[in-house]
């Protein structure tokens, strides 16, 4: 009888240290998380802050260079300035001239 009041409490000293191990672990997780739900990622890092230039007051605005469109042909610019001058109502002697000074732009 003794033997088995020693196995038991021997028994019962295990059982309460695996539950008191399961307890433990349990409370790894941190408050309301989830041990299904993964950890956050870390933050973006902050954006760069960079003070704009500032003009002086007698310094020189640089001039853009500014490119007209290309011109088309001759021939192209003819035909177009007729259309014009036909769209206009104009006569064929009123359309040539107009189309020469046209063209010649």
């Amino acid at each position: 009888m003794g033997s088995m009041k020693r196995s038991s409490i021997l028994m019962g000293a295990v059982l309460w240290t695996l539950m008191a191990a399961s307890t433990a672990s349990a409370q790894a997780i941190p408050p309301g998380g989830s041990q299904f739900n993964p950890p956050l990622p870390p933050p973006p890092p902050p954006p760069k802050i960079e003070v704009p230039a500032i003009p002086k007051m007698d310094a020189t605005l640089p001039v853009p260079q500014v490119q007209g469109l290309p011109r088309g042909s001759f021939g192209d610019r003819i035909s177009k300035c007729l259309e014009d001058g036909a769209a206009a109502g104009l006569g064929p002697s009123e359309r040539s001239a107009y189309s020469r000074a046209c063209a010649n732009r």
